[in-house]
């Protein structure tokens, strides 16, 4: 893929003090993740799968080496920079989708838009357009708790793409979903990365998503063992500059959820909004801060 890296690792370490101790999460690691590249990153609990996302997605800063997101160095950002470069560069999906409970479709779609401040009507607008895209046309004004699980995942992804970033990262995108919904999912990404060019970096423990991307790259101990191009590969095809502006409606029979969020998490907002202000209730995903997403890591190792 032609153009410069849209994210450059090298030699990126990451470190905790816990008590006293240092613990290594991240030992060395080096990779490029090139636009429009479709990567899976894959290893056991305690790899440094999680702590590789939140650096890859300027939520951390590494403790040693050099990152680059979108040609500007991590390491030599302020949280206000990282925050802004967040929202310009990287959309996020999480496993638990992060909706606002009580917060429209198209409304939490918007919110990333809100840190760049743009107006009311356009966001809207562009909400709308990409709930669109990811066949939510007709759930525009539903609530979290009106949709399925799919359905949310899906308003989740188009929140993360609506600012137009490089590059998309997804944390066990199909983990609160049945295997089929799952699957319809995990088709939705695969085509907006052949369509749209956005690289496509996916954290998983599941073998069989792993196998559908292009690119494999296997971790342990916080070092990466292997980075392999996939030789199993069940894709759709590309739309190419002529696919359809729209990815069909999103499928309706699976159960609503109760409470707007997956199985035993809570809603909260958008980690593609991550801004530098504070002006909307804060929330991890919405304002990219991670303090008890990282506590936790640092009391639990690198995952």
């Amino acid at each position: 893929m032609s153009g410069p890296a849209a994210i450059e690792a090298v030699d990126v370490s990451r470190t905790y003090q816990l008590d006293g101790v240092t613990v290594p999460a991240l030992r060395g690691v080096s990779l490029t993740v090139a636009p429009g590249d479709y990567v899976a990153v894959v290893g056991p609990s305690g790899s440094g799968k999680s702590t590789l996302m939140h650096l890859l997605g300027g939520l951390d800063q590494p403790s040693g080496g050099r990152l680059v997101i979108g040609g500007r160095d991590v390491g030599t950002r302020s949280a206000a920079e990282l925050a802004a470069l967040r929202n310009e560069t990287i959309g996020f999906v999480f496993q638990a989708f992060h909706l606002l409970p009580r917060t429209s479709a198209v409304d939490n779609v918007a919110l990333p838009l809100v840190y760049r401040g743009v107006g009311a009507r356009q966001r809207r607008e562009r909400a709308a357009a990409m709930l669109g895209r990811v066949g939510l046309g007709h759930r525009l004004h539903h609530r979290p708790n009106q949709l399925s699980g799919g359905e949310q995942q899906r308003v989740a992804i188009a929140r993360a793409l609506v600012t137009d970033p490089t590059v998309l990262l997804a944390d066990e995108p199909t983990g609160n979903l049945d295997t089929v919904t799952g699957q319809a999912v995990l088709a939705l990404l695969e085509q907006l990365n052949a369509e749209s060019g956005v690289a496509l970096v996916l954290v998983t423990h599941d073998n069989e998503v792993a196998a559908r991307a292009r690119r494999r790259i296997a971790m342990r101990d916080g070092a990466v063992v292997s980075d392999t191009a996939s030789t199993v590969h069940d894709r759709p095809p590309s739309g190419g500059a002529d696919g359809p502006d729209t990815l069909g409606d999103a499928p309706s029979a699976e159960p609503r959820s109760a409470s707007g969020s997956g199985p035993g998490h809570p809603s909260g907002g958008s980690g593609g909004a991550a801004g530098a202000t504070g002006r909307l209730p804060r929330d991890p995903a919405a304002d990219g801060c991670t303090a008890d997403r990282a506590g936790g890591e640092r009391a639990g190792g690198a995952s």
